[in-house]
């Protein structure tokens, strides 16, 4: 364990640097967007951040009801595992999105494992400073009920891409990455690049289809010139996919 808590893999000892892209200030996320500048920077101090490599465990499920995480850089998914060991992803988060006041509000743990999905920096706020610091905040405590309001939507759009029919599988993968491309999605004159790297594996286990059935569809997409997938493996939606209402 950590002094705050946390247990840590492998976690680096030394001081945490910047990295490339890494958020200067708290004051870029709306959840702070209420606070004065002074408030801001105290807050700032509150964040314990640290680096993780890519697939290092964040936060296990049963420390989650102690602390909300901040990502300053980089991506982390937040997983349930099965019986069998193998991830359920229920959702990726990207840089300046942040995660867990639900459970620092009702104390109990969020139903899943969070995972750097690649190399960040994340800031960890301890649910005493969250109490302390943020729920004394009226403009605070609005924007928490807004963000409760808008991780409810989240869901729904979970809910939407599992509920489709078992056996019509492109549907079911055509509305993931109809989701992706909402969630991560930078456009250009070909289409949209989905800005998050995930293996066939990770995206099966999100559209809860087989690793195999993935692979399939996406081939048949990128025959059918509805995706490209690129050098670097990102998969671009080309015109195409949108043009036939792209789910």
């Amino acid at each position: 364990m950590t002094s705050f808590g946390v247990r840590e893999i492998g976690m680096p000892g030394h001081a945490v640097y910047r990295q490339k892209g890494e958020s200067a200030s708290i004051s870029s996320i709306p959840f702070f967007s209420t606070l004065e500048p002074e408030e801001i920077a105290q807050i700032e101090k509150l964040f314990k951040k640290k680096n993780y490599e890519r697939e290092q465990i964040v936060l296990y499920e049963e420390d989650t009801s102690n602390y909300m995480y901040l990502i300053y850089s980089g991506k982390v998914r937040v997983v349930k595992m099965n019986e069998d060991g193998k991830e359920q992803i229920i959702t990726i988060h990207k840089r300046n999105d942040f995660f867990g006041e639900m459970s620092l509000l009702d104390g109990k743990t969020s139903p899943a494992t969070i995972i750097a999905h690649e190399d960040s920096v994340i800031g960890l706020l301890n649910k005493g400073d969250f109490e302390q610091h943020l729920l004394t905040n009226e403009g605070v405590r609005r924007k928490i009920i807004e963000l409760l309001c808008g991780r409810l939507r989240e869901s729904w759009e979970m809910i939407k891409i599992l509920s489709f029919n078992a056996e019509n599988a492109q549907d079911r993968v055509l509305s993931l990455l109809n989701r992706l491309s909402e969630l991560y999605g930078v456009r250009d004159d070909r289409g949209v690049i989905i800005d998050v790297k995930m293996t066939h594996q990770q995206m099966a286990s999100y559209a809860s289809v087989t690793r195999e059935t993935m692979s399939r569809v996406l081939r048949s997409l990128e025959k059918a010139e509805v995706i490209s997938v690129l050098d670097n493996k990102a998969i671009l939606l080309n015109n195409a996919f949108f043009a036939a209402g792209g789910k």
